[in-house]
């Protein structure tokens, strides 16, 4: 019996052995395992700062870039309202000068007659300043055949 109480206890010695063995094997995995994992964390952590110092980089140029488009953006509301003002004068002066259009038809107009006859009478004038020049022509001529026939 005393056989069987060594075979017993040999038996639990190894299986203990064994088990031991498989925990330390375990254990060392778990200890890789965990090491990757810390260098991972770590190279994670100095990729995260470096992103959060492009990010922040980012950030200012972009506060830059926003603060000068606004400052562009005020400067080009001016050049527009400017423009939207020139647009309104014109659009004044093209009403003004087409009343006053309208005005000169209107007394145009009101004043045909009037026109008609001074018209008439510049023609006639023109005529008898014609008939004038002709007259004086042809007195000229008289005279200077007056004067061929005294000489010759």
């Amino acid at each position: 019996m005393e056989a069987i109480l060594y075979i017993s206890v040999s038996a639990i010695a190894i299986a203990f052995v064994i088990l031991v063995i498989y925990i330390i094997s375990t254990l060392k995995t778990i200890s890789k395992t965990l090491e990757r994992a810390s260098n991972t964390v770590d190279d994670l952590e100095g990729q995260i700062k470096g992103v959060s110092k492009e990010a922040e980089a980012l950030l200012k140029k972009t506060n830059i870039l926003a603060d000068d488009l606004q400052k562009k953006s005020e400067k080009i509301d001016s050049v527009i309202d400017a423009a939207t003002g020139i647009g309104q004068t014109i659009q004044q002066f093209n009403t003004s000068l087409a009343q006053v259009g309208e005005n000169v038809t209107n007394r145009v107009n009101q004043n045909q007659e009037k026109i008609s006859q001074v018209v008439s009478w510049a023609q006639i004038a023109l005529e008898i300043k014609e008939k004038w020049d002709e007259m004086r022509t042809r007195k000229q001529q008289k005279q200077a055949q007056r004067q061929e026939n005294v000489e010759g």
